[in-house]
């Protein structure tokens, strides 16, 4: 059966969030509708908006409770509805969206969409349940100009896996599952262990390619096969990191084509941005509702 998402169009959007009140309410319903009475004064839970502010109050005792409060959107003086869009924007899109991209379409200042995107990201950080059944792992490199890693033959002693202008990503996904992708200082034995033994069931089926750092896999108790990408093997059965080498692919072409280049300070939101919307790839629900909730649960 075909999975059938719901749709969530700009028109929809416009119409549902025609002003900054209209945000503001739902963010207030979604924090306090599960209230029967006032905190304060404990009668009937029957609250209005004030007039000129971003909060509501009590009818009976006046007590002001504030929506936005502890999330992204607080004390902030950008009108809600932009913030609202720019998740509408980030939830759309396949390919991220650029600080300068808000800027023009936000009407807004460079330090202001910059500082939007940068709270936004903070909603894709999240904790992915073990991954479980067949898990393919592997790693990969973002930033600066250097020769391919994988066939760099000046350092064959390191497989070609040199960090002098790259931040190293390795990742770990559940065949039709969810993915973990972790920025790493380096990618050798002593990292790879712990980010497996975290992340994957000690009943799963790992797939990997050569690389020397996978050969404690089966020590540590995994099933473990490999391909040989060096001798132009990439599929040997059901063995193959295919999944996860086109979840790099869409990552870096992002990064390339939307980003330019990421700082390593910040790459991990980055890569968190991109693992949240693929392991939504299957929701029924739009992005944007997710995302909206996600703000709820910062609090």
């Amino acid at each position: 059966m075909k999975l059938i998402k719901e749709k969530f169009t700009i028109k929809q959007f416009n119409e549902k969030y025609i002003d900054d009140n209209a945000c503001l309410y739902e963010i207030f319903l979604s924090r306090y509708s599960h209230l029967k009475n006032c905190p304060e004064c404990d009668g009937k839970f029957s609250y209005y908006k004030v007039k000129d502010r971003k909060c509501y109050a009590c009818a009976y005792c006046g007590h002001q409770l504030h929506p936005l409060a502890d999330t992204i959107f607080h004390k902030s003086s950008t009108k809600l509805k932009n913030w609202f869009y720019a998740i509408f924007l980030f939830s759309t899109s396949k390919n991220g969206v650029s600080a300068k991209e808000l800027e023009r379409q936000l009407g807004v200042t460079y330090k202001c969409a910059y500082r939007i995107a940068k709270q936004i990201r903070k909603l894709f950080d999240e904790r992915v349940n073990i991954l479980a059944n067949i898990v393919e792992i592997d790693e990969t490199y973002v930033g600066g100009k250097e020769s391919n890693k994988h066939k760099d033959k000046k350092t064959p002693n390191n497989q070609g896996r040199s960090l002098k202008t790259k931040s190293a990503v390795l990742g770990a996904v559940e065949r039709k599952g969810n993915i973990v992708a972790n920025v790493v200082n380096h990618t050798q034995s002593s990292i790879v262990k712990p980010f497996v033994r975290n992340n994957i069931c000690i009943t799963a089926e790992v797939k990997t390619d050569e690389y020397r750092a996978y050969n404690s896999l089966k020590t540590l108790g995994y099933k473990h096969d490999k391909v040989d990408h060096g001798k132009g093997e990439y599929v040997k059965g059901n063995t193959h990191t295919n999944n996860l080498e086109g979840f790099w692919s869409q990552l870096k072409r992002s990064i390339n084509g939307t980003y330019h280049s990421v700082s390593p300070k910040y790459l991990q939101t980055y890569v968190n941005e991109f693992s949240y919307r693929y392991n939504r790839r299957n929701d029924e629900k739009p992005l944007f509702n997710s995302m909206i909730a996600k703000v709820l649960m910062l609090v």
